[in-house]
C-alpha cells in the first residue's frame, strides 16, 4: 500500500479518527456517520468511556 510505504498505518489512523468520533458523538449518530451497525458504534463508544445520559436529558428537554 502506498501509505504504509510513507510510515502511515492505515488500520491505526482509521481506529484513532473513529475513537476520536466516539468521544464525540453519541453511538445512534456515529452509526449513521460512519455507516457501520449500531452494535459496532456502542462498542466504540464502550471504548470511548463516555456517558451519554447528559446528552438524551438534554434532548428531550427541547
Amino acid at each position: 500500500m502506498k501509505l504504509r510505504r510513507h510510515g502511515i498505518a492505515p488500520l491505526a489512523s482509521r481506529n484513532s479518527a473513529r475513537l476520536a468520533l466516539a468521544t464525540d458523538l453519541p453511538a445512534s449518530v456515529l452509526a449513521d456517520f460512519t455507516g457501520t451497525s449500531i452494535s459496532n458504534s456502542t462498542r466504540w463508544t464502550g471504548y470511548a468511556k463516555r456517558d451519554w445520559l447528559d446528552y438524551i436529558a438534554s434532548r428531550k428537554q427541547r
